[in-house]
């Protein structure tokens, strides 16, 4: 049986690099890639950080960014001043080239200075550290017929493991920690490396298709609480530290602001409370078997069929528009703004009825009327800006401010020799310009005083939100 599955993954391994090699190209090392220290990372507004997809690192949850990485990268972002933008990838020699390449600035997945893909990368003291555990299936309660001496052992001591095969993720920082213990008990271990993420390898011993995987202790743990067939009680090996990686190349002062960062926070309430939230108390593990834990089920909210059916009315990518809906409720029906929108759209009663719509019969209702508000705003800056891509920012942008608005501040771009047909950098400073007297009494201003802070940062909040919706939900929904 083990020969046939080790067969059965080494031919699946050649298919799946295969495929992967042709869904991305990964870019050769050049001598002159590109080197951003910290004054530029700064400069540039944020930070590029890959990560893996997983229930610990980076994951969504009823449509909301969560993960242990993720939180601590968001905590280095503010504390630099700075954005953050996630890359997800599970493959940990994807995540180096990106790295190696100048495509991210920092990876934040397993690697530690023994992982085969650790070339050109300099590590930051540890983050957390957590031995390797075992993934085996738990013993039956009782002997059942026809199981006997070919069952499969239940691994008590790491050194029951010889002459076992052991199935890991290619490129993982256990490998080299597992060779190191296979040549401690006698060289004897068969390890197996497959392109799988930890997580399916998890899945794939509780169905039993493998018998042993290992894996970071904390990941385990966490699925443990999902995967009810599996045990991670044996540890293998001595607790190691789990660092960040930064390019070999990169000046000295994203290191040192990374390490002094990494040691203070490290002391604090706010890395206690983070490291109980995802390993103490298995609450992420829990969120495994929910409904909308976007990695395994591709949902994010209980509207999504809904909201893919009305999206495309505008033409609108589905996920785009749940961002616009998390933005403005967090899927919440029947919720009500101090001005008085409501629903999931956070329409104002009065736009509803514009539209012959009570918007407060129901929430698809709501939606109908968020939809027919968006295609109004379509029919008002469609003709004035051409390009799609800046046209979206012009219509979120007004859909939270208005349209008078942002057409003063284009009004203003172009009064002060900016481009009036672009956001970022020429409309959005004019849209934010709108809270002082001198703008907006300028005689080209027709709606007045504004305080464009809230909308630009909508703007750029919900097509963040989108960007990661995109990254970890498939257009199509899954079967």
């Amino acid at each position: 049986m083990i020969k046939k599955l080790a067969i059965l993954f080494f031919t699946m391994a050649a298919l799946l690099i295969s495929c992967t090699d042709n869904h991305r190209a990964i870019k050769t090392p050049e001598k002159n890639s590109v080197s951003y220290d910290l004054d530029s990372i700064r400069k540039r507004g944020k930070l590029i950080a890959v990560t893996a997809l997983n229930s610990t690192d980076y994951f969504l949850y009823k449509g909301e960014p969560m993960g242990f990485n993720y939180e601590m990268l968001k905590s280095f972002a503010d504390h630099i001043g700075i954005d953050v933008e996630i890359v997800n990838d599970n493959s940990p020699e994807h995540a180096s080239d990106m790295l190696r390449n100048g495509e991210a600035d920092l990876v934040t997945m397993g690697l530690n200075s023994a992982s085969p893909e650790s070339g050109g990368i300099q590590f930051t003291q540890a983050v957390e550290e957590t031995r390797m555990a075992l993934v085996q299936r738990k013993p039956p309660l009782r002997k059942t017929a026809g199981q006997g001496e070919n069952s499969v052992p239940f691994i008590i001591k790491e050194e029951e493991l010889k002459g076992k095969t052991i199935y890991v993720q290619k490129g993982s920082s256990v490998i080299e920690r597992l060779h190191a213990f296979e040549r401690e008990i006698g060289d004897t271990v068969r390890i197996v490396e497959v392109p799988y993420e930890p997580e399916k390898l998890i899945q794939n011993v509780a169905e039993g298709e493998i018998d042993f995987t290992v894996c970071e202790e904390n990941l385990a743990i966490v699925n443990s609480s999902y995967y009810s067939r599996i045990d991670v009680s044996t540890g293998i090996g001595q607790p190691a530290g789990v660092s960040w990686g930064i390019r070999k190349n990169h000046s000295d002062a994203l290191m040192t602001e990374l390490n002094h960062w990494i040691a203070a926070y490290k002391m604090t309430q706010s890395y206690s409370n983070l490291y109980t939230k995802y390993f103490k108390n298995l609450r992420p593990g829990s969120l495994l078997d929910g409904e909308y834990y976007a990695i395994s089920s591709g949902k994010v909210s209980p509207y999504d069929d809904m909201i893919r059916k009305y999206s495309a009315l505008i033409q609108w990518d589905w996920r785009l528009l749940a961002s616009l809906i998390f933005q403005e409720s967090r899927f919440q029906a029947d919720v009500i703004s101090v001005a008085g929108a409501y629903g999931l759209m956070q329409i104002m009663p009065i736009t509803g009825r514009n539209f012959g719509i009570d918007i407060t019969q129901s929430p698809e209702n709501n939606l109908l009327a968020g939809i027919k508000y968006i295609n109004w705003l379509h029919s008002i800056f469609d003709p004035k800006i051409s390009d799609k891509n800046e046209r979206l920012h012009f219509i979120l942008g007004a859909y939270n401010a208005g349209p008078g608005h942002i057409l003063d501040a284009m009004k203003l771009a172009e009064k002060n020799g900016m481009d009036p047909h672009k956001w970022d950098g020429n409309v959005a400073f004019w849209l934010l310009k709108k809270s002082e007297p001198q703008y907006y009494n300028d005689s080209v201003v027709k709606n007045g005083y504004f305080k464009g802070k809230e909308s630009v940062d909508f703007v750029s909040r919900v097509l963040y939100r989108y960007e990661m919706y995109k990254n970890e939900i498939p257009v199509v929904k899954k079967k």
